[in-house]
């Protein structure tokens, strides 16, 4: 699923190209695609048509869209989502969901999307910010994050790290891979109790989060597949830059060590046994890996 850096990569994108316009027309190929606007098809289109949208903005792994009527598109790629800008004359893409036409005649705003897992929908007053993801945390991206509320609300949970990094109402935006790569550069294994961290070690491994998801916002996210692909149709490629996370059995970049890979959940995680050992005792915290 696409994290921060690839939904900045389409944000910063989608800026550039539809912020300013005017949309003409709107038309939606599958109901799933607006599953979450529960007035239907007729009325999404009713509503932003004739609408301009001011600009894109991001919380964590959702954008959305302000309007010059107060309300606002809200999006989620969920697995598979894409945005794409193409010239009006550009043939339907097989797995096309809603088409936005401009006034201006220019290139068509597409959200496709192969396994139906994202959407669209308008939140109405969302403007500003849309009720609808409001409970989701600052990004440690955005400069209004709180580098000493965090670390309090961190240091006062009794959970494993993977899990609190994961936690899109502690800190949003951060997803499997690039906790995995986080946890790789801090030494830490993913296991380790947040109340066990000191002020110092979290104020590391907010450093370390901030530099994982700059890179890969510079390198346009990461891409395992043709999924995920910023509004232009291209793939990111931070995996190249990938330490831990896929690495079973190759080589450490630190240390030698053969990378590890443990049972997270429903997903893997990915270590170095050498750099990051698990914790002899996680003080009665559930571990994550068995």
């Amino acid at each position: 699923m696409p994290e921060l850096p690839e939904v900045e990569t389409v944000r910063m994108g989608l800026a550039k190209w539809v912020a300013g316009r005017t949309i003409a027309g709107v038309e939606v190929h599958h109901p799933r695609a607006i599953r979450r606007h529960l007035p239907g098809d007729g009325h999404f289109v009713a509503v932003l048509t004739g609408r301009t949208i001011l600009d894109i903005a991001r919380r964590g792994k959702y954008l959305w869209f302000p309007l010059d009527s107060g309300d606002a598109i809200v999006g989620h790629l969920g697995m598979s989502g894409q945005l794409l800008m193409q010239p009006a004359e550009a043939a339907d893409e097989k797995h096309l969901r809603i088409r936005f036409s401009f006034t201006d005649g220019g290139p068509q705003l597409r959200f496709v999307d192969q396994r139906t897992f994202g959407g669209l929908a308008v939140s109405e007053g969302g403007a500003e910010l849309p009720a609808e993801i409001s409970h989701i945390a600052r990004d440690p991206m955005d400069p209004l994050f709180d580098d000493a509320a965090f670390s309090a609300r961190l240091r006062g949970r009794h959970t494993e790290i993977k899990r609190a990094l994961l936690d899109q109402t502690l800190i949003s935006g951060v997803g499997n891979i690039y906790a995995d790569e986080v946890l790789w550069r801090s030494k830490l294994h993913g296991v380790r109790p947040t109340d066990q961290l000191t002020g110092p070690a979290v104020t590391r491994l907010l450093q370390h989060v901030r530099d994982v998801l700059g890179e890969a916002i510079t390198a346009g996210g990461t891409s395992f597949d043709e999924l995920y692909v910023n509004v232009n149709g291209e793939s990111g490629y931070f995996d190249r830059s990938l330490n831990a996370y896929g690495r079973e059995n190759e080589p450490c970049p630190r240390c030698g060590t053969a990378i590890r890979r443990e049972q997270f959940m429903n997903r893997s995680s990915f270590s170095c046994p050498k750099c990051q050992p698990r914790p002899r005792s996680v003080g009665g915290v559930r571990s994550a890996a068995g």
